[in-house]
């Protein structure tokens, strides 16, 4: 490991121990006899200062925005006056040692901590960029605490987590196929799966009662706000159980994630509605209950 620690790790338990940084750059303070730079990688951001005593401030007054640097320093202190309490680690900064410049930077079009961001087009050119960003970054690290806690949770219901082929033959279903050609059977295609559904059927007909996949999908639809051309979703499959059974068992998926992502206490069985009863108070098979809009006979 080139680092020791992340730039959101150190606290004051590591006060007057050296430490190995690496991260971005993500601001640059000159003030003529040190350099100040908050340093920055998907944990967090640390201060490192460039004093006089390291013999770098001239090398540091070089470095720019989103350049990729190693620091190896002492931590420190800050000075009183100087804490930062919106940090996890304002409490402290790293006086540099020594200084690697891993990759330099051209100027970015957008930098990640800007306030004013371009539009999505140049965003989605520059995604790499746009994914340093902390809404993003966050919304990525909820996805994967979300995915494990399901698969965490259907484990503890003896599922079993199978991988299904992405590559097989077309089986139309509601929308159109995305179909690959072969090279090996020339003018014959595969087709990308609308659905993991003949196989999770196949493995129940095999004797695997409880199966469960976070599964891409890809649909050639119109790109609209319910239609995605690629997306994931979770596929579940049990044999010998009725629909109680699987209400109940999502009841208690959707319990654990409201408690272990917002903190928040489900109680069981969650409010049910049958189709009918749907369909005369609403109209709609999926009602929006947020804001009633009954139907008046």
């Amino acid at each position: 490991m080139l680092r020791t620690h992340t730039c959101g790790e150190l606290r004051t338990e590591q006060i007057d121990s050296e430490v190995t940084l690496c991260g971005w750059i993500d601001s640059s303070r000159d003030h003529g006899g040190a350099v100040f730079i908050d340093l920055r990688d998907r944990y967090g951001k640390t201060q490192v200062v460039f004093g006089p005593e390291s013999g770098l401030v001239d090398e540091g007054s070089t470095l720019r925005n989103e350049d990729v640097i190693l620091v190896v320093g002492k931590v420190s202190p800050r000075p009183d006056g100087t804490v930062n309490a919106k940090l996890p680690t304002g409490e402290l900064e790293v006086r540099v040692t020594q200084l690697q410049i891993l990759n330099k930077s051209e100027t970015p079009p957008f930098t990640p901590s800007q306030q004013e961001l371009p539009g999505e087009d140049l965003r989605l050119q520059y995604r790499y960029l746009d994914l340093r960003r902390k809404p993003m970054q966050d919304v990525l690290q909820l996805r994967s605490r979300i995915i494990k806690m399901m698969r965490d949770y259907f484990e503890q219901h003896d599922f079993i987590d199978i991988e299904t082929p992405i590559l097989g033959r077309s089986t139309p279903e509601g929308a159109r196929d995305y179909l690959v050609p072969s090279r090996v059977h020339e003018g014959e295609f595969y087709a990308l799966p609308q659905s993991p559904q003949l196989y999770k059927q196949i493995l129940m007909v095999a004797g695997y009662d409880r199966y469960i996949q976070v599964a891409r999908c890809f649909r050639d639809e119109d790109l609209r706000a319910d239609r995605q051309p690629e997306f994931t979703q979770l596929d579940v499959e049990m044999s010998f159980v009725d629909a109680d059974d699987v209400m109940g068992l999502i009841d208690g998926l959707m319990q654990k994630m409201a408690l272990d992502i917002k903190g928040l206490e489900l109680q069981l069985p969650l409010p049910r509605m049958t189709y009918d009863e749907a369909m005369s108070r609403f109209g709609s098979d999926a009602p929006d209950l947020r804001f009633g809009m009954e139907l008046i006979d």
